[in-house]
């Protein structure tokens, strides 16, 4: 049997539950200005139509008494970890597919915690108890019919009000087919707008008639692969099996300016918020990353990426976006800059992060004294724009230089918080623990033997 648990409105309800002021109200979680998004928002909110993806200035029409709050990733994750315990408590089967929602396979727990409607309910109360937030729970034979009851669980918003939700729904083995008989066709995985367009020009609009439509029919109009697997979901028929511990492939953030910006080091200093928020991704992950990509949309929508791929992994956000820098050097941005990213792929474990020292040869990553790669042991070093400046031998330099200290500025935010240091340039700027930092950087830099000059001085 699988379970899927799903957080009822996660990013706004961890809002509201770290201020009880905002309760009641119509929260949204995203940016304010006119090219701000909708990221989540709660089901107050929900009534006058508001919902994720939105552009912010079209929810603020619809709701002009919104109250908007900045988005906290790294809140939301201390949550999502939390919730996974809770989970992993249950069966070692957990496979999260995002922040808020995982799938559980409970077939060799029940022996131990009861019928899976049993351990649903379970489930449901100590997220309450130890998070202080709900979630939705759909119990079912496979994960497609066990998600969408999840969805069916839920709280739902009209123009009345908030109607409260069962919290768990539970689908019988043998009554898949009923269960989805009435949904629209879109609630199936992999029917997207042009899909659902095909489908719907034929008089297909629900998943029953889906169901009943010859499969011949169904190949014809959307191809015989997809057609094939649609027509088996809409029978009720889902074989994939939970799969935990997916590894991630890639993580990052990105932020749209409200006005096009044509100054370089405007899009630099956006860009370096933006690596030391996707850095402390992979930190809390336990992981380190090769490769830097590094995105621009312009005012006209054009979009470009810069990637590059280092040698050594790393996981320090002065290393990080001394990459990130050079890969922006090599790009225009005066015809105006609407939308800066950066992400981190190519994601290792945390054995993987020593640096190189200068005047050795890891056989590992293939690092010569001079940076070159052994032949055969990792390929060319790849990047995807011009380099005017040698990203590797700086990324090295500053992970040396900073791979010491990372570990006290992660500390320091535990203990002041998340703003007592912040970006600045190849290093930190600290707001409130000046002193901390640089008796760090002074330590790490007389251990790996770097002048006080070296990539590790603060960025006052």
């Amino acid at each position: 049997m699988v379970i899927h648990v799903d957080m009822d409105a996660f990013f706004a309800a961890v809002e509201v539950l770290d201020d009880p002021a905002l309760r009641g109200k119509p929260v949204i979680v995203g940016g304010a200005g006119r090219r701000g998004v909708v990221a989540a928002c709660t089901y107050e909110a929900r009534v006058y139509g508001v919902h994720s993806a939105m552009p912010s200035f079209v929810a603020r029409g619809l709701c002009p008494h919104a109250v908007f709050v900045e988005g906290r990733y790294w809140r939301y994750s201390e949550q999502s970890e939390r919730l996974h315990r809770i989970l992993e408590a249950v069966t070692p089967l957990v496979e999260g597919i995002a922040l808020d929602e995982a799938f559980l396979d409970v077939t060799a727990a029940r022996r131990l915690l009861g019928d899976p409607v049993g351990i649903a309910h379970r489930i449901r109360r100590e997220v309450r108890e130890q998070l202080g937030l709900t979630c939705s729970v759909g119990v079912a034979g496979n994960k497609l019919v066990a998600k969408l009851a999840s969805e069916a669980a839920k709280p739902v918003a009209t123009r009345a009000g908030v109607r409260p939700g069962a919290g768990v729904v539970a689908v019988p083995s043998g009554g898949e087919r009923m269960f989805l008989v009435g949904l629209p066709v879109t609630a199936l995985w992999g029917v997207g707008p042009v899909t659902a367009r095909r489908l719907v020009s034929y008089g297909i609009t629900t998943v029953g008639a889906l169901a009943d439509t010859d499969p011949l029919t169904v190949r014809r109009l959307v191809g015989a692969t997809h057609g094939s697997r649609l027509v088996e979901l809409a029978n009720g028929r889902d074989p994939r099996p939970v799969v935990p511990s997916r590894p991630v492939v890639s993580m990052g953030r990105e932020t749209t300016f409200p006005r096009d910006v044509a100054r370089r080091h405007e899009v630099h200093t956006a860009l370096a918020s933006l690596v030391d928020r996707a850095v402390r991704q992979i930190r809390t992950a336990g992981v380190a990353a090769r490769c830097v990509t590094v995105k621009i949309r312009f005012g006209d929508f054009t979009t470009i990426t810069r990637s590059h791929t280092t040698a050594t992994p790393l996981d320090t956000a002065p290393a990080v976006a001394a990459v990130a820098a050079g890969l922006l050097d090599a790009v225009d941005v005066e015809r105006g800059v609407r939308l800066v990213g950066v992400s981190l792929s190519g994601l290792t474990g945390p054995d993987a992060t020593q640096p190189t020292l200068p005047g050795m040869e890891d056989a590992r990553t293939g690092v010569r004294p001079c940076g070159e790669l052994v032949p055969g042991a990792d390929g060319p070093r790849r990047t995807s724009a011009p380099a005017t400046t040698d990203l590797d031998g700086e990324a090295l330099r500053l992970q040396i230089a900073w791979s010491g200290i990372a570990g006290s500025v992660d500390g320091i935010r535990s203990r002041f918080g998340e703003q007592a240091i912040g970006t600045g340039g190849n290093g930190f700027r600290s707001r409130v623990v000046d002193q901390v930092v640089d008796q760090a950087v002074g330590d790490s830099c007389e251990q790996q033997g770097w002048l006080a000059d070296g990539g590790g001085t603060r960025d006052a």
